[in-house]
């Protein structure tokens, strides 16, 4: 893609605005709590602690919007926290008197937080917020008792956002029932989509951020409802179940009675899923629609399937009524919850994934270089124009800047185009109003209803409300409007221009890494279907913790391949790891062998049950070969599948029937990948 099509795509992105379900409840508990620390401030302290305060709570607010499945109070606490010692921390460097230490400060400052995204998206966002933040509160105080006291004040803010969400609770559990009720909802969906297309793919996202929202803190999971324990897991068996019942490489046949059987049981599913999937969400009992439980329940499935069709479709009842009664909202917790580190034990864990980024390749030290130079040198060309309030250029800077190109460049255009129309419309209130401190505040509390609202539709959007909060809070400490339009525009522009240029000059592009990504999935789609084959040779039962562990490596390599894949579709380079349609090949073929594993999953033998001798040699070689087939996706060479040709030809028309269709199902997809990338590398199809 070339530079011009580059920024018109992510120019566009930028200033999409997204139909979301606004949390009108949500946003307005935000707003109270920024109206009360103003409010309060204001007649307490006067018109500079209560903008500093006003910044706290604002940010506290945010941080209690951020995907995260930590307890909201507990991001208020910390946002509110760490803003208020980085604006002590910035006002004691002095940044008026000694601006080089003040500076240095915030070089480093600002390379920790960009290192914060090692830590995820969440730790990542509170950081640059807590950067742009302290460019502002550290002009607030005159000394450091009143540094101390506006530091003080913003960590209130932060309090009060946190107290608020426990005396204002709307929808407790709300994200974990959303998260477990999309994985059902998801599950719903796919059991549909099998009685037309019995090969269907499935997008793992769903069933991966129920497994996330799952883990709690030991405080968490003595308050957690019992109905969001346990489905997940259901969900998880129920998926390969449902693959095997519709493929009729393994299950049903393709016509005939039992295939309609088949496709009356998949509706049926899908109808009981989606029935426990609004259950969960809502907190209400389950609504089992008749039909469906009628058609699971009938005996004609028992004449109908036999062999494996028939097992599958038992098992399938079994689980859903599991669901079904894990569903049923009640009282008491579990006690065998997955664990989440609390927020001081999380510390250390952060602390050792930024160490880990400190390397040449790293992505996110890249991020953290670019953001640190933008940044210091944002401060230093807003300080020498002779346009006031320099430290607007870099503001703008670390709070657009990402560590992928897409959002780094849709975000600039997002924020000029925001401020330019947010910045206008209060200039032309405050022109025409002429509001005092009171009724600025006001304003000020009704334009971050409007972000708090707004937030999740898009950056532009929340951006014109984010501006016009500035405008009107700035009003209330006492700067003239006259001092907020012009020079805000021009330095926000400045500072997107060299977030832009920053990228541009030192780049982590996603697309050369993209084999490397592929040769990940392979390697771990290897592993999950020799663990699976592994366990015909040792029959083990149905609960293996090697084969969850196998599986839940091989979803999280689909989905960072995914990622890098959306994060590359727009970069401005040539492919040189894999064209787009190479790339959609092979990452159709590497889905397509891990769904042959998983239908060998869903028959995995029983405990004593009589072992096959011959399915060792075969998983030995699928681990031995995807590894030097990685290899050589990683090297530009054409991986070779000789060693697991031969393990499949070996099979006896005696042996077992699902191991010896499943293994020639599984080279199938092998020889498909070499396919794709053979026809990467050629520009043409192999014959």
């Amino acid at each position: 893609m070339s530079w011009l099509r580059a920024l018109k795509e992510t120019a566009r992105s930028g200033l999409t605005v997204e139909r979301r379900r606004l949390e009108p409840l949500v946003a307005a508990r935000a707003a109270l709590g920024l109206a009360l620390v103003v409010g309060v401030s204001l007649a307490l302290f006067g018109p500079g602690v209560a903008v500093s305060s006003a910044f706290g709570a604002f940010q506290a607010a945010i941080a209690t919007f951020q995907r995260s499945w930590r307890p909201r109070p507990t991001l208020a606490l910390a946002s509110g926290a760490s803003l208020a010692v980085s604006t002590f921390l910035g006002y004691v460097t002095d940044a008026g008197d000694h601006p080089a230490l003040f500076l240095a400060l915030l070089a480093l400052w600002t390379f920790l937080s960009g290192l914060a995204w090692a830590g995820g998206p969440t730790i990542g966002i509170i950081a640059s917020s807590n950067v742009a933040m302290m460019l502002v509160t550290v002009t607030l105080p005159t000394s450091v008792a009143e540094a101390a006291g506006h530091a003080a004040m913003i960590a209130v803010g932060g309090l009060v956002q946190a107290a608020l969400v426990v005396v204002l609770p709307v929808r407790r559990w709300g994200a974990q029932r959303d998260a477990l009720a999309d994985a059902l909802a998801a599950e719903a969906d796919y059991a549909r989509r099998l009685r037309e297309d019995p090969v269907a793919a499935f997008d793992p996202v769903p069933l991966m951020t129920a497994r996330s929202a799952a883990a709690v803190t030991p405080r968490q999971a003595r308050r957690r409802p019992a109905e969001l324990h346990g489905a997940r897991g259901l969900a998880e068996r129920i998926r390969p179940v449902l693959a095997s019942l519709a493929d009729p490489a393994v299950g049903a046949s393709a016509e005939g009675p039992e295939r309609d059987r088949v496709r009356e049981l998949l509706a049926a599913a899908g109808a009981v899923l989606d029935a426990a999937a609004r259950a969960i969400r809502h907190g209400e009992p389950v609504d089992l629609p008749p039909g469906a439980v009628a058609a699971l329940r009938t005996p004609d499935t028992g004449a109908i399937l036999h062999g494996r069709a028939r097992r599958a479709a038992v098992r399938l009842a079994a689980l859903l009524d599991d669901v079904v009664e894990t569903a049923e909202p009640r009282t008491e917790t579990a006690s065998d919850a997955r664990s989440r580190p609390t927020l001081l034990r999380l510390v250390p864990v952060v602390v050792a994934r930024m160490r880990a980024e400190l390397r040449p390749d790293s992505p996110i030290l890249r991020h953290a270089v670019r953001v640190t130079a933008v940044t210091t040198a944002g401060y230093v060309l807003g300080s020498a124009l002779p346009l006031g309030h320099g430290y607007w250029a870099p503001m703008a800077s670390v709070m657009i800047m990402r560590p992928d190109f897409s959002q780094t460049y849709a975000r600039s255009v997002a924020r000029f185009g925001g401020t330019l129309v947010g910045v206008g419309l209060a200039t032309a209130l405050v022109q025409t109003a002429d509001p005092g401190m009171y009724l600025s505040a006001a304003l000020a509390v009704l334009c971050a209803f409007g972000m708090y609202l707004l937030l999740r539709t898009g950056y532009a959007v929340t951006q014109v409300c984010v501006a016009a909060y500035v405008v009107f809070l700035l009003g209330v400490g006492g700067s003239a409007w006259t001092q907020t339009v012009f020079e805000r525009v021009v330095l926000t522009l400045i500072g997107g221009i060299l977030a832009m240029l920053a990228y541009a000059v030192y780049p982590a592009w996603e697309t050369p890494r993209l084999r490397g990504r592929l040769a990940d999935w392979l390697v771990a789609d290897g592993r999950y279907a020799a663990t699976v084959v592994a366990h015909y040779a040792n029959p083990a039962g149905t609960a293996c913790p090697d084969v969850r562990e196998a599986l839940l490596d091989t979803r999280a390599a689909r989905v960072a391949r995914q990622e890098a894949l959306d994060r590359a579709t727009h970069e401005p380079v040539r492919h040189r790891g894999l064209s787009r349609s190479a790339a959609d090949d092979a990452g159709h073929a590497l889905a397509q062998f891990g769904r042959v594993a998983m239908l060998m999953e869903a028959h995995l033998p029983e405990r004593g049950a009589s072992p096959v001798p011959a399915a060792a040699t075969l998983a030995e070689a699928l681990r031995r070969a995807t590894e030097r087939g990685a290899k050589a996706v990683r090297e530009r060479r054409a991986p070779d599948w000789g060693e697991v040709r031969e393990a499949v030809a070996a099979w006896k028309p005696t042996d077992e029937f699902l191991l010896s269709r499943g293994s020639a199902l599984l080279l199938t997809a092998l020889d498909d990948l070499a396919e794709a990338l053979a026809e990467d590398t050629t520009g043409k199809r192999t014959p």
